[in-house]
């Protein structure tokens, strides 16, 4: 008989899974359940979108008819219950969908706080394309609007707001922006291109009410007492992974939904990927979660190898994020938050050592009137980093890091203020990289 397998949601991790089947078994039954309209999109595309530098064309890597072309069936609509004795699938409009092997890869939705006011008119959230399309619309009759949220999807509104002509206020609850993952002088850099922006930053702000008019936002009430009118607020504090379908039939679950290294979950017939799994990690013993785009790709393509029969186990790759932060492309890599060891020394360089005059090797992007690098050193092996502005080094430390290359002949110059950083892990990547390609 020929093999049936089913995937819930149709997101990066969905995509991947059914790209993955379709290669090993060309003749399996392969369908996509999501009641997502717009099906497939760039999710990091929308920031884009909301600025106007990309067009919406532009958000889809994939068209619906390349999909049918793999013969892969698409099925709009909610999944509203799974029978896993039956091997079977539930839609909210009565239909059933019979499975032999099953993908839940439903993602995460954006949080909403405990907030007076946050069903009017007005408030909006950043989540998916319906979201980004809705924000548009209110922009053309919004003159002030009001951001709260602390990471990288509130400033992606407050960017794509202000280039809209829109007077913002940003709202932080503490003394600068994204404390847990930037320093100091990292936040102050971004908030510097912010107000250059015309945005207005308010610090040790919280908002305890968002007024309205008519049922439409009018205004954010702050608990100092003083209010901001608007006739826009954005919310962006967190994601929750949709785990209502898992829940329900009793699968292990913590913050998300337990697998193994191969994606399995506590009934090895169902399988977990993207936003809603915790992954098993066999080097450390702990079970991890991701909410990146790439960790979403790499886990559903990896779920659908195994699900199609494969042996093929997750590998969990130092953390790698490539975004833009007040208009300057910023490199996240491995560990660079505030959770230290005692031997972990943190070392920043800036401007003064002019990367962007190193040899053009590596393909990097260049032309910022701010670049800076910081990089977190281990005893043995480089944990973190973060590249602001110049991408020449970002290859390089992503390499590094993800491979514990032993730095411990270079962690002295590395440690001294005196050496040039830059052409240190440069010198030190080349040599590296050269010995790596012949083992």
């Amino acid at each position: 008989m020929t093999q049936r397998f089913v995937i819930i949601g149709t997101g990066v991790a969905g995509i991947a899974a059914a790209q993955a089947i379709r290669q090993q078994l060309p003749q399996a039954s392969i369908t996509l359940i999501g009641d997502e309209p717009d099906l497939y999109y760039s999710r990091p595309g929308l920031a884009y979108y909301l600025t106007k530098e990309l067009p919406e064309s532009s958000l889809f890597p994939i068209r619906r008819s390349a999909l049918q072309k793999l013969n892969i069936g698409i099925v709009h609509g909610r999944a509203a219950q799974i029978d896993p004795d039956a091997h079977r699938i539930q839609l909210a409009n009565g239909q059933n969908l019979p499975y032999d092997r099953l993908l839940i890869a439903t993602g995460a939705s954006a949080a909403l706080p405990k907030l007076p006011g946050t069903e009017l008119e007005g408030v909006v959230k950043l989540d998916n394309l319906a979201d980004t399309r809705h924000i548009i619309k209110l922009a053309r009759k919004t003159r002030t609007a009001v951001v709260i949220g602390g990471g990288i999807t509130a400033l992606e509104i407050v960017e794509g707001l202000a280039a809209r002509k829109i007077a913002v206020h940003y709202l932080l609850r503490r003394d600068r922006y994204w404390s847990s993952v930037l320093e100091d002088e990292e936040s102050r850099v971004i908030e510097t291109r912010l107000r250059e922006e015309g945005v207005q930053i308010h610090y040790h702000t919280q908002a305890t009410q968002i007024t309205e008019k008519r049922g439409r936002v009018a205004g954010v009430l702050m608990q100092d007492g003083r209010q901001i009118p608007c006739q826009m607020v954005a919310i962006a504090v967190g994601i929750r992974p949709r785990l209502e379908l898992a829940a329900a039939i009793g699968l292990r679950m913590e913050r998300g939904i337990l697998v193994n290294e191969f994606l399995q979950t506590s009934q090895p017939d169902i399988y977990a990927a993207g936003d809603v799994a915790q992954v098993f990690d066999p080097l450390t013993g702990y079970y991890n979660m991701d909410s990146l785009w790439g960790p979403a790709r790499q886990q559903g393509y990896i779920a659908g190898l195994n699900m199609a029969g494969g042996q093929s186990p997750y590998q969990k790759l130092a953390p790698f994020n490539v975004t833009r932060l007040a208009g300057l492309t910023t490199t996240i890599i491995g560990a660079v938050g505030n959770g230290q060891d005692d031997d972990l020394v943190g070392i920043a360089r800036g401007d003064s050592e002019t990367w962007r005059q190193l040899p053009a090797a590596i393909a990097a992007q260049k032309g910022f009137d701010i670049n800076r690098m910081r990089v977190m050193v281990g005893s043995q092996f480089l944990i973190g980093a973060i590249v602001m502005g110049d991408q020449t080094l970002s290859l390089p430390l992503q390499h590094l890091i993800a491979e514990k290359a032993d730095i411990t002949a270079i962690r002295d110059d590395l440690l001294n203020p005196q050496a040039n950083l830059s052409e240190t892990l440069l010198d030190f990547w080349t040599s590296w990289r050269n010995d790596y390609a012949t083992q």
